[in-house]
């Protein structure tokens, strides 16, 4: 299969990168071939990744590297059975393995389906079970858990392992050991498949807050979709060394570490995390190697400006970016107090790209979602799926006529879903916002986040955001809780900042504080101190959790 010179799609020279997008989606398409086969063909020495772990210990790897680790690894699987179509389940932590894998696998035509290492046994299971993979990766320290869930299910999947030998099991190591060191000879090099666009590329499980994961199917333009995430709103450029804090397992590994950041010609940086996070490892990183562009989710940003960030030279760092839930308008300030750079907000789902967002020289008003992203029309609706006015709440609508590049193509084995998100024309996301007179959009709420109190509807993210705002709070999550005279009160959970003690004199402090910054209707009635909040693998607040805790209270089991 030839390869394609690799093209940006953005006029370099237009002074309006947002009006100047324009993506074409071919008939065929690999994003092996035809993205970093294709720079290693014109620029071999082009750094492709960074990666460094927490003992120091850093690898380099080009885009030549990349084609000719990704070529043997294609013919590694390809020998072990692995074909177009075939299903393979991949749960490592962050090491270059996991990169190379993919690579092989888009290049053989597979469908990969990443996974979180967080992952338990009956995470697995339920996955291995519905997900129907021929085959299972993983590292030595997770494949306990894939082997008990093998195990129990009475599945027929072949494991590998990428370091070392397991006993039944296939090993990465012991197989790339037997293939020449030069992948490229006659003889050695993998199949080339060919793909076409609407082949299936990959299968996420969502992470929600509520319910089973779906199943949620990609398709090979999903990369060409990312131009979008990596080259508008994360601003990259050929030159950038862009780090995206993301767990392997995440939809968010593919916006921020390989489909748009590789198609823009610019290097990832990989930090290998193992364990606990600790904030105060990141602006060290961010210093010693010279990150250009940053991107994580808000718990971070809020853990970031805890810090003292003034004892580094961030000059480097140009543009920072946020996804996976909104970001409160404080965090924003604090951090432009303390780094001179906006965070870009970002919005989008597994099921897609980036759809809304805050584009460079298209700016918002902190705390806004932002406006589409080209290529997609969105509206807000109502129940019955008609438009609403200037400022009023909605259900997020995208438009799939035409479809725009990067949505998902649907649900795998989920009619029921795909009916109740696809309708008539659009799909609905279940996020609710409302749009201002500029266009702007402004986040509310999943549809079962919206709280109903005497009568009226209250946003939880306006709640967190004046929360967020009284120096005494770390995080806050805000949800309905069953009240019999006002069938719901606001409460909130709140994890304090160091060097503050839960107290009623707070208590008090914090409701007076979002009386004064939101309407008084919204303040919380109750307010519980708790050491962490419950979320998803991918960090996204667990709402629904404390929505039952406080529903068990008036309805115990």
């Amino acid at each position: 299969m030839p390869t394609r010179s690799p093209d940006t799609t953005l006029d370099p020279k237009s002074k309006d990168r947002y009006s100047s997008l324009s993506i074409n989606v071919p008939g065929f398409y690999n994003f092996g071939y035809d993205v970093v086969d294709a720079w290693a063909a014109k620029e071999p020495e082009k750094p492709a990744m960074l990666w460094v772990n927490q003992q120091g210990e850093t690898r380099r790897y080009s885009f030549w590297d990349m084609k000719i680790e990704s070529d043997r690894a294609a013919r590694l699987l390809q020998d072990c059975g692995i074909s177009k179509g075939d299903r393979v389940f991949i749960m490592l932590p962050r090491i270059p393995e996991w990169w190379v894998l993919i690579l092989a696998l888009i290049k053989l035509g597979a469908v990969y389906t990443p996974a979180p290492t967080m992952l338990t046994t009956h995470d697995i299971s339920y996955r291995l079970r519905i997900g129907r993979f021929v085959l299972v990766i993983t590292d030595p320290d997770n494949a306990h858990k894939v082997q008990e869930a093998v195990r129990e299910g009475s599945f027929k999947t072949k494991c590998m392992v990428v370091d070392g030998e397991m006993p039944g099991w296939l090993s990465y190591p012991r197989e790339r050991a037997s293939r020449t060191s030069h992948p490229t000879e006659a003889g050695n090099t993998p199949l080339q498949v060919m793909t076409k666009s609407s082949d299936p590329l990959v299968i996420f499980f969502t992470s929600g807050t509520t319910g089973n994961p779906k199943m949620v199917l990609h398709d090979h333009s999903y990369p060409l979709g990312h131009i979008v995430t990596a080259q508008l709103w994360q601003d990259l450029r050929a030159s950038d060394l862009h780090f995206t804090i993301s767990d392997t397992g995440w939809a968010k590994s593919a916006w921020g570490n390989l489909f748009g950041q590789w198609i823009a010609g610019a290097a990832i940086f990989v930090y290998d995390i193992r364990g606990k996070f600790d904030p105060a490892d990141i602006p060290p990183l961010l210093e010693k190697y010279a990150i250009t562009t940053f991107c994580c989710p808000p718990t971070i940003y809020r853990m970031l400006i805890l810090l003292d960030l003034s004892q580094y030279n961030l000059s480097w760092l140009r543009h920072c970016v946020s996804a996976g839930e909104p970001l409160n308008p404080e965090v924003i300030r604090i951090w432009k107090e303390k780094t001179g750079l906006v965070i870009y907000e970002g919005y989008g789902q597994t099921e897609t790209v980036l759809c809304i967002g805050a584009f460079p020289g298209r700016e918002c008003p902190p705390g806004s979602m932002g406006k589409p992203a080209p290529g997609w029309h969105i509206e807000l609706h109502d129940k019955d799926g008609r438009p609403v006015g200037v400022n009023r709440e909605g259900r997020i609508a995208i438009s799939i006529d035409p479809r725009p590049v990067g949505l998902f193509s649907g649900y795998i084995e989920n009619e029921a879903a795909n009916r109740k998100s696809f309708v008539n024309g659009w799909y609905y996301t279940d996020d609710k916002a409302a749009k201002d007179k500029d266009g702007n959009f402004w986040f509310i709420g999943r549809d079962d986040d919206v709280i109903k109190a005497s009568g009226y509807r209250i946003g939880p993210f306006e709640v967190e955001s004046a929360l967020l705002e009284h120096p005494a709070v770390a995080e806050a999550a805000v949800v309905g809780s069953p009240d019999p005279i006002r069938g719901q009160i606001v409460k909130a959970f709140i994890v304090l900042r160091p060097g503050f003690m839960p107290s009623g004199q707070l208590v008090a402090g914090l409701q007076e504080h979002v009386k004064k910054v939101t309407a008084p209707y919204k303040y919380p009635r109750a307010i519980e101190f708790i050491d962490s909040l419950p979320k998803t693998y991918s960090g996204k607040i667990r709402r629904n959790e404390l929505r039952e805790r406080e529903a068990k209270k008036v309805t115990p089991d």
